[in-house]
């Protein structure tokens, strides 16, 4: 049979193949107005309550690396897709997939990097599930997880409130998640403490949406800043200008990309995410950004234009200028 009748590594990957299978496959089948925004959560909306709701699966390979751990990263991950909603995370499930075999002191230790993180995020874990699979059927452990958090009535965050003039702002460095899972996965030892981002973004999140002025937010997991920016590019039908050294990334991430022949662009991050806000709140949200330890390295990387259509415009620390395109998959499997 051919090749694309097969799920692929590349279909998880967050670029290309997963959007051509979520919305061939999966839209047709499940479309509906919450579903088809395609956000980071779907916004649930009552009578005088608004909620935000999200599910995300975890599958990293190695379990524990340095800066984290699958426990960890669950929490945080559905912890920051609520919060990229501009929503208060409160309550979150999980369900565990065993293989069996698996030893029960390293489960107790993901259990364990699992409550704190909940009390570091200040969300209250209220239901789960545990299944256990045969020896060879599962790769030792996968967490699913969901999370609830209310929005404020006065609050909306969207993609289509994006117009051109607005600026986009980065948290920090990217890189980190993607490169010290890499370095572990490969037991490569390079100079430098090259450890994951894996944090809470909820507390950041708060203090900026205080201004005002924000349109969108996006957290940089699978497929990186190039991965979402093409993502919001396409979605909005509009062009995303950024500059190449407005770029904040770590010497050691960039010596490490270079020497495993990875675009720093398209790398995993798991406490970075950037904000598309109006020009006249941008110095008031960076400036609140950078007296945080997770914002200190913030800055104004781009700006939304019009033409061309769809498209990132990269100009480079020499002048030039290239498209960024969405990746085909992942360069990097199970990052996340």
């Amino acid at each position: 049979m051919r090749k694309e009748n097969f799920i692929l590594l590349a279909h998880g990957g967050g670029g290309r193949l997963t959007k051509e299978l979520v919305e061939k496959l999966f839209l047709p089948h499940f479309s509906n107005p919450l579903l088809s925004r395609l956000e980071d959560s779907a916004v649930l909306e009552f009578p005088h309550l608004k909620l935000a709701f999200t599910t995300d699966s975890y599958t990293v390979d190695p379990i524990f690396f340095p800066g984290g751990d699958i426990g960890k990263l669950a929490v945080f991950g559905t912890v920051n897709d609520l919060s990229m909603m501009g929503a208060t995370p409160l309550y979150i499930s999980s369900a565990f997939i065993l293989e069996e075999g698996f030893p029960m002191e390293q489960l107790e230790k993901i259990i364990h990097s699992m409550e704190e993180a909940c009390k570091r995020a200040e969300v209250i874990m209220v239901t789960g599930d545990t299944k256990v699979v045969g020896k060879g059927m599962a790769d030792k452990i996968y967490i699913t997880t969901a999370g609830i958090g209310i929005i404020p009535n006065n609050l909306s965050l969207s993609l289509k409130y994006v117009q051109p003039g607005d600026l986009v702002i980065i948290n920090g460095p990217i890189g980190e998640h993607g490169i010290a899972i890499m370095l572990e996965r490969e037991g490569i030892s390079l100079r430098g403490d090259i450890k994951s981002d894996t944090a809470p973004l909820n507390e950041i999140v708060k203090e900026i949406l205080k201004v005002g002025g924000i349109k969108a937010m996006r957290d940089l997991t699978r497929g990186g800043l190039g991965g979402i920016l093409c993502e919001i590019a396409e979605a909005t039908n509009l062009s995303i200008h950024i500059e190449e050294e407005a770029i904040p990334i770590k010497k050691e991430v960039l010596s490490a990309c270079e020497i495993l022949g990875l675009d720093p662009l398209y790398v995993a991050n798991e406490g970075k995410f950037i904000a598309i806000v109006s020009p006249a709140s941008a110095e008031e949200i960076l400036t609140i950004m950078r007296k945080r330890d997770d914002g200190k390295d913030a800055q104004i990387i781009g700006k939304i234009e019009r033409k061309p259509k769809g498209k990132v415009v990269l100009r480079t620390t020499i002048g030039g200028s290239r498209i960024v395109e969405m990746p085909i998959g992942e360069e990097l499997p199970r990052i996340c």
